[in-house]
């Protein structure tokens, strides 16, 4: 009998996983797709808070960590690679050993 409230709460507790895994996914790509635009100026007037006109255009942003405090797009680099080939890695792993301290040491050993 024990066995069988294990089996059942384990497949509830499945189910509750795979659903809310399902959501998830589904929120996910909603969101992705989503653009994100910086707030506008805000002027008071008697009705309350109303974005002003003429403010500028509303841009769109893949992601909300590309603005900054004030909603600005950041338009510096994050992140800079540069590829190379393997013969240059090869040459600057070469480079590295034949000046380190432990590779002069063992030349004099060797004589």
């Amino acid at each position: 009998m024990l066995h069988l409230i294990y089996i059942l709460a384990f497949t509830v507790l499945a189910f509750l996983a795979v659903g809310n895994l399902i959501r998830n996914l589904m929120t996910l790509g909603i969101e992705s797709q989503r653009s994100y635009a910086p707030q506008g100026r805000f002027s008071p007037n008697s009705t309350g808070f109303h974005p002003q006109s003429g403010y500028g255009q509303a841009r769109s942003v893949s992601h909300p960590e590309l603005l900054d405090e004030s909603g600005n797009i950041v338009n510096e680099p994050f992140l800079v690679m540069r590829s190379f080939t393997v013969e240059d890695a090869r040459e600057q792993l070469d480079a590295l050993y034949n000046s380190s301290p432990s590779k002069s040491d063992e030349a004099h050993g060797e004589v």
